[in-house]
């Protein structure tokens, strides 16, 4: 499979090929790689890093759900995307084997899925494939855990049919020599339902790139994000809706939040309504509270509209620093600095936080929010 030459993704994605030739080696000076430092990627954009890394999937599937690791070969692999970057690209040729996880026809998942993703060791590369498939009318939650130290490219596709309600958890809990690099393509039937929560919290580099396409009409998708950046880290959200059928929802909402010297946070949030997707309601929105001095946050929202005939269409972005008049309030009625801190942030990302269905995750996720906050406070 090589270059698509049909209409470009959106002017940020103007190639889409599975052949790693096609796209040229990042120099940092495109578009689409300008706010990522490259030498940090580990050669994972330039061909040098060779696939002798493992990273190790474990699946605890539902009783309805059927589970297989496939080979490259497998039919139903590819069928959600084509790669509009390099790591992606590379991502794709280099995996040897991937995980299907399928949710037959009408079958309503009694409990989640649970991917874990384990890397052992960092200095070697390793690449991945998961394909996660709905059949028509079918409803599951599927949650991926990334954990451990590695460095690590993978694509993941979500096939969701008509009528299908699908969930996914994505949780980055790596440790803090890894770098990931994924791209997420979610491709909705007629009617389909998607809701995506990414949590962002370890790891020295993660760069998200989350994709949503329409099918038929009436496809309604869901993007959230909560991210945590200490000192140092550089965490990467791009997220690109298509919307390219009439009658096509959308709506996205990451925050962040960022602490200590070097915390880098990124978000690209590129939307296009093409002008057959008449009737189409969107919105984005990405928000980031600055608890220090020494970090740094690009925010670029983009909303390309081919036709005049849509329901809704807007984008709006906001970083800052903690209100002092807020924290003055608090503190006035006797709640220490510190706590009046954990207030204010555990209210800002609470609200995307608390979206999470999956009880053990939120939790998880509420926890390791507030084991941020605890380092902070206790290097004051």
């Amino acid at each position: 499979m090589g270059l698509e030459t049909g209409k470009p993704l959106s002017t940020l994605h103007e190639k889409a090929s599975y052949e790693v030739g096609d796209f040229d080696v990042p120099t940092g000076r495109e578009e689409e790689w300008r706010f990522t430092p490259l030498r940090r990627l580990r050669g994972l954009h330039n061909g040098t890093a060779e696939p002798n890394g493992k990273v190790i999937a474990e699946v605890e599937a539902a009783p309805e759900v059927t589970v297989e690791t496939v080979g490259r070969d497998d039919a139903r692999l590819g069928r959600a995307y084509v790669p509009a970057d390099r790591v992606s690209a590379q991502a794709w040729t280099s995996f040897t084997h991937a995980t299907v996880v399928t949710v037959p026809k009408e079958v309503v998942a009694s409990a989640p899925t649970v991917i874990r993703l384990r890397g052992e060791d960092a200095s070697a590369a390793a690449y991945g494939h998961t394909t996660v498939i709905l059949e028509p009318f079918a409803e599951a939650t599927v949650v991926l855990a990334h954990r451990g130290s590695a460095t690590y490219a993978d694509n993941v596709e979500f096939v969701v049919g008509d009528g299908a309600r699908l969930s996914v958890i994505s949780l980055q809990d790596w440790a803090d020599d890894s770098v990931h690099v994924s791209h997420q393509h979610a491709r909705l039937g007629r009617d389909a339902r998607f809701v995506s929560h990414n949590v962002s919290l370890g790891g020295d580099l993660v760069r998200i790139s989350p994709s949503v396409a329409y099918d038929g009409p009436g496809g309604d998708a869901e993007l959230y994000g909560v991210y945590f950046v200490d000192g140092g880290q550089h965490l990467e959200h791009r997220l690109l809706v298509d919307h390219a059928v009439p009658n096509c929802r959308s709506r996205v909402d990451y925050r962040g939040a960022l602490q200590d010297q070097d915390a880098h946070a990124v978000w690209i949030g590129d939307v296009i309504i093409r002008a057959e997707a008449e009737g189409t309601d969107t919105y984005e929105l990405n928000r980031n509270l600055v608890l220090t001095d020494g970090t740094r946050v690009d925010s670029v929202p983009n909303l390309e509209i081919l036709t005049g005939e849509v329901a809704g269409a807007g984008h709006a972005s906001a970083s800052g620093r903690l209100d002092d008049e807020h924290l003055f309030y608090l503190q006035a009625r006797g709640i220490t600095f510190d706590e009046a801190r954990r207030m204010v942030v555990r209210g800002f990302l609470g609200q995307l936080v608390e979206r999470i269905e999956v009880p053990e995750v939120r939790e998880k996720v509420a926890e390791a929010i507030e084991a941020e906050l605890d380092v902070r406070a206790e290097g004051r």
